[in-house]
């Protein structure tokens, strides 16, 4: 039976109180998903959401990292120092990273390769906005992401990688693709990827749909074909409505 990947990003939000409280209600409230869990905590409030989930079902994520692994970087956070917190997985190239903050492809690239290199899991996310939909552009974007994104990822480390589909004018907006539209990209994703990598690796690929994912959309969503799984953002940060995510079946 398929085995979905629920992650929830927290974004800028839970003081470390709120997060440990968070945390701790989830940790007690999908004790029996099967599903595969991420929940990506502020980076002040990693290590203690990491003592909280230590030994569960719930993997602790990261929302972003810096490129290097040391240094003069101001402000960053390296690889090594979310290793030492007991991260296991880097959410890269999120659309607020990408276009609030001007994240290139090539900088995500970066930070793609040094976490695989460090074994960390990687979230990949890629996604169009609206105008760039409504030009016709949506493909060319997504290809120009995923194979900038990957450039130099080894395909034994594909594994490693999980694809998030996340249009940006479905973040935080209330407004969701249709399931159809979703499965769609995602299907187009895969195409890309086995240019890249081969069927086999495409077939294989994680592809989550992020983008005002909530209980009552979930179910509809990962019934199809090539979505695997959610980036949660806003339903994340209240149990009752990320449990229901999580537990959509």
């Amino acid at each position: 039976m398929k085995r979905y990947f629920i992650a929830g990003n927290w974004k800028m939000y839970k003081t470390v109180p709120e997060a440990v409280s968070l945390a701790s209600e989830l940790k007690a409230r999908l004790s029996d998903c099967g599903e595969k869990l991420m929940i990506a905590p502020p980076f002040t409030a990693l290590q203690a959401v990491a003592g909280v989930i230590k030994g569960t079902n719930i993997l602790l994520g990261a929302q972003n990292m810096g490129p290097e692994e040391s240094g003069a970087h101001t402000g960053e956070v390296s690889v090594l120092m979310l290793k030492d917190l007991g991260v296991s997985v880097v959410i890269l190239g999120h659309s607020e990273r990408r276009h609030t903050y001007g994240e290139s492809d090539a900088l995500i690239n970066i930070k793609v390769r040094l976490a695989l290199k460090h074994k960390l899991e990687v979230i990949l996310c890629v996604g169009e906005t609206l105008e760039e939909r409504e030009q016709g552009v949506l493909e060319k974007v997504i290809r120009r992401q995923l194979s900038e994104g990957l450039k130099g990822v080894e395909p034994s480390a594909l594994t490693d990688v999980t694809v998030a589909y996340e249009p940006v004018w479905a973040i935080g907006t209330g407004k969701t693709a249709t399931p159809e539209d979703a499965d769609a990209v995602h299907e187009f994703c895969r195409k890309v990827i086995a240019e890249l990598y081969g069927q086999n690796a495409a077939k294989q690929l994680l592809i989550q749909y992020g983008g005002s994912v909530k209980p009552d959309n979930v179910a509809a969503l990962m019934a199809k074909q090539n979505i695997d799984g959610a980036l949660v953002g806003g339903a994340s940060l209240k149990a009752d409505t990320f449990v229901p995510i999580a537990k959509f079946r």
